[in-house]
């Protein structure tokens, strides 16, 4: 047989460029024991080719089709509808209609088909594409199939199909369509069976869908399906629908709608004898194809059919840990402020200076804390931890432990146990370690400066593999500084004495949060200096009109060397340079150091710079931090003044004023630790780029960036043999792309269960949308939904909204009245900032960038932490 028509049983995975994803998918089915697949072939791509290639008209629309962008509606439109009827008025090749014709009388010329779209570019492990192309059903007779194939060439083109190639980057001219014929089956009952359940992504729990008469109905969403769940061979759920409509095949070919009689309607669609039946059928082609599985299934007499298999697309990838136990995984990037993948260099450095147990999934790194969980003296640490930082992730928390998940560990186990996840742990009890002596934090910041200034000083004399021997030692170095048992006590101690001091002064003065107010306008904190900084370089160009004007219409990262035409020009070079030399190492998403730092690209200030002169008068920094630092002292001097009328009160004045002194002395140095890791991340970077630049020259690598696709080992060993197989970096630039995609869960268990938690608040009122508070005061305003830093167009009194904020967002919050973020908890940056900035702030709510729309008027309530749309 030619290339052009194949049976199932020539198919395999490995033909998947010929017959597409639906089609390989067919074949290796057919060849699974014990699993009905019904008959049938596949017209392959190279049909397709030579079809289209005879056209030189099409290749001329498919030109143009390439340069549309997804906001060209019509014009999409319009070129899609020609290409399809170009592509329906071609007459198949002769020789190709004899083949389908002769297989076609092999199987049964007069009994119907299912005739239906196999794009290469569908039903893959990392994009789906289902339900792009067209199906046809209960197509009968020779004339009308090979009708039915050239509808479904055609259908590569339907508008839906080229906008979701546009939308994932597939380029027209690589994707080709295979066309499957398949014999009918004529079912009492169809639907879908997922082997994972597509809701909590739990890989034990298999879902059914299941309605009566042809699948279609439950596909295009007709009918409301039966749905039956099914864990460890046992039903544990069952949702019976209404089920009013149903789609049968008419004899002489096409399909009808029809309403299905009134005592049917209740009744459940498959027995349990049969839910069972299928679910053990849906676990044997999960272990053929190696992962969770999307199974289109047909019921006649009795009989399971399977008409389709794909891999489920849309479920989290669960870390890879083989050992049969139980796990309960955190996300780190919740954590971190930055829950966007990281890129293969950027998750090996995180690797490489993380304490515990972390794993890697759709590119996020995951902390175990099913040791943590199996003590209960460090399960209740945890708790109290995620209290404080993450009530959802402590909500999740304790759903698992309800779950008896994880099991308690006996008394001398646990012991041990504790031992090992207390490893890296900051101390708690650090005040009785401390005192309150601002002198400590400046010698810890001189001395990182002296560290990161040797660094700069011998990383300058080493190349090729020497430069990796010393950037693992110097990470070492770097680990020593982020969990040195002072620093660490230095901040802790502040942010005990911000929860001794907001829970004392509740109950003895019975006011809510007084510590946010009291940690305004701190001495210290590297990040509100940042804010600052900005609105004084603001300053510095804000007498310069024609200055101005350059800098609003500035696209490219070489602006800096042509300031000194203007006037005032030398002034602000100096000024950003200067700037950039303190902040130039920071950026959105920084704890990757594959991210684009300041410093490479300028530019990203720009906005922010305009933004301060549009917004402020001069001085406004200085003027900004003054009124935070008397409010903050107005403040205490208010509380000892109550304090002292008190019973007992000089000693309660005595006690609340020396916690005072600690978060003001020591609460700003918090932001310090990760200032000085990003500082150090730039430097391995300049010189890892060095590298990269002479890997690009030897044509080892095509560009400089490629290096970030590699982890920091592999990179030491191409730079060592200056040999790489470039198919490595384009699978990872593809599996980026995909990750980039997923929605990373807070909490998940090694069944790839996603528990989300939920707020367990009252006196909220109806329609608001709750959070986490984070710092005190209300405040109403516009708000503005901002997901990127380089979209930042603020006005003052405006309130931003965004999925997270990390160090690099600190100078918008210089503009902005109010804050809200998806994601956060009480001590991250953005709460920190907020705090020291006095703006009211809740964070940590689910969906707040899809909920609140941008323009609308809100109202934030910091102190009680919920959003109200008003």
């Amino acid at each position: 047989m030619s290339s052009y028509v194949l049976g199932f049983q020539q198919i395999d995975k490995t033909r998947i460029m010929a017959v597409g994803g639906k089609g390989a998918n067919l074949g290796e089915l057919s060849r699974i024991e014990e699993i009905r697949v019904p008959d049938g072939f596949c017209i392959s791509t190279e049909a397709f080719k030579r079809v289209i290639g005879e056209k030189s008209l099409i290749n001329e629309l498919f030109d143009q089709l390439s340069l549309l962008k997804l906001e060209d509606r019509d014009k999409i439109g319009e070129l899609s509808g020609e290409i399809r009827k170009v592509i329906e008025s071609i007459a198949i090749p002769k020789d190709i209609s004899e083949e389908i014709t002769h297989l076609l009388s092999s199987l049964g010329e007069r009994d119907a088909y299912a005739v239906r779209s196999s794009a290469t570019a569908e039903d893959l492990p990392k994009a789906s594409f289902a339900g792009q192309q067209d199906t046809y059903l209960n197509i009968i007779g020779k004339e009308a199939i090979l009708k039915h194939i050239s509808k479904c060439w055609a259908s590569l083109f339907t508008e839906r199909a080229v906008t979701y190639r546009i939308q994932n980057g597939f380029d027209h001219h690589k994707v080709y369509l295979s066309v499957v014929v398949q014999k009918m089956v004529f079912p009492q009952a169809a639907g879908i069976l997922f082997t994972a359940d597509p809701v909590t992504s739990n890989r034990k729990v298999l879902s059914i869908d299941a309605s009566f008469g042809l699948g279609e109905a439950l596909v295009s969403g007709l009918v409301n399906a039966d749905n039956y769940k099914v864990l460890n061979g046992k039903i544990i759920d069952k949702k019976i629908s209404t089920k009013k409509l149903a789609i049968y095949a008419l004899e002489d070919g096409g399909t009808k709608e029809q309403q299905i009689e009134t005592e049917l309607q209740n009744r459940q669609v498959l027995t349990d004898e049969q839910i069972l039946s299928l679910t053990h059928i849906g676990r044997k082609i999960e272990e053929h194809f190696g992962c969770p599985q999307d199974i289109e299934w047909c019921l006649v007499d009795d009989t399971f059919y399977i008409v389709q298999s794909r891999p489920i697309t849309t479920i989290y990838p669960i870390p890879e840990v083989n050992d049969g136990e139980n796990h309960v995984y955190l996300s780190v990037g919740h954590q971190q402020m930055m829950t966007n993948p990281l890129k293969p260099l950027g998750m090996s450095l995180m690797e490489l200076i993380s304490f515990g147990h972390r794993f890697k999934a759709g590119g996020r790194l995951f902390v175990d804390v099913a040791q943590m969980l199996a003590s209960p003296d460090s399960r209740k640490m945890l708790l109290k931890n995620m209290e404080q930082h993450d009530p959802l992730t402590k909500d999740a928390i304790m759903t698992i432990i309800e779950r008896d998940f994880i099991k308690c560990l006996p008394k001398d186990k646990e012991e041990q146990s504790d031992r090992k996840s207390n490893k890296g742990v900051s101390p708690a009890n650090s005040e009785a370690q401390i005192e309150s002596d601002p002198t400590i934090v400046s010698d810890l910041i001189k001395k990182s400066q002296t560290s990161i200034g040797e660094l700069k000083r011998n990383i300058q004399t080493k190349s090729g593999v020497d430069l990796f021997d010393f950037i693992m030692e110097d990470i070492k170095e770097l680990k020593k500084i982020l969990f040195d048992p002072q620093s660490s006590a230095v901040f802790m101690a502040a942010i005990n004495a911000s929860a001794w001091v907001n829970e004392k002064m509740s109950e003895w003065l019975g006011e809510k949060n007084v510590a946010d107010t009291l940690s305004q306008s701190v001495p210290n904190n590297i990040t509100s200096e940042m804010g600052l900084e900005l609105m004084n370089l603001a300053d510095v160009i804000r007498p310069y009109p024609e200055l101005i004007d350059y800098l609003q219409h500035v696209k490219d990262d070489n602006f800096l060397e042509k300031l000194v035409k203007f006037d005032g020009g030398q002034k602000a070079q100096d000024a950003i340079y200067s700037y950039l030399n303190k902040y130039g190492m920071r950026c959105a998403g920084e704890i990757d150091i594959t991210k684009t730092r300041w410093s490479e690209k300028p530019t990203t200030l720009i906005p922010m710079i305009i933004s301060n002169i549009k917004n402020f008068e001069p001085n406004a920094a200085n003027e900004k931090f003054e009124q935070g630092r008397q409010e903050a002292l107005k403040k205490e001097q208010e509380l000892l003044g109550r304090l002292k009328e008190l019973p007992d009160g000089e000693q309660k004045a005595k006690e609340t004023k020396r916690k005072i002194d600690l978060i003001r002395n020591f609460i700003g140095y918090r932001e310090y630790p990760k200032y000085g890791m990003v500082s150090r991340y730039f430097v391995y970077k300049q010189a890892l780029l060095k590298e990269a630049k002479q890997l690009v020259q030897l044509g080892v690598i095509h560009d400089k960036e490629d290096i970030y696709y590699l982890t920091l080992e592999e990179l030491s060993d191409v730079v060592r043999t200056h040999k790489l197989d470039y198919k490595l970096i384009s699978e990872r630039k593809d599996e980026y792309k995909l990750y980039e995609k997923l929605t990373p869960p807070r909490v998940m268990t090694s069944d790839g269960e996603i528990i989300t938690g939920e707020y367990k608040r009252d006196n909220i009122p109806e329609g608001a949308i709750v959070g986490l508070p984070v710092s005190s005061g209300v405040i109403e305003g516009r708000a503005r939904v901002i997901l990127n830093i380089e979209d930042a167009d603020l006005e003052a009194g405006d309130i931003l909204i965004t999925s997270f904020t990390d160090p690099s967002w600190t100078p918008l919050f210089v503009s902005i009245k109010g804050l809200v973020t998806e994601v956060g908890g009480l001590m991250t940056h953005g709460a920190v900032i907020a705090r020291e900035y006095g703006l009211p702030a809740v964070v940590s709510v689910e969906n707040a960038t899809k909920l609140i729309k941008d323009g609308q008027r809100i109202r934030v309530h910091g102190t009680e932490g919920y959003v109200e749309i008003l």
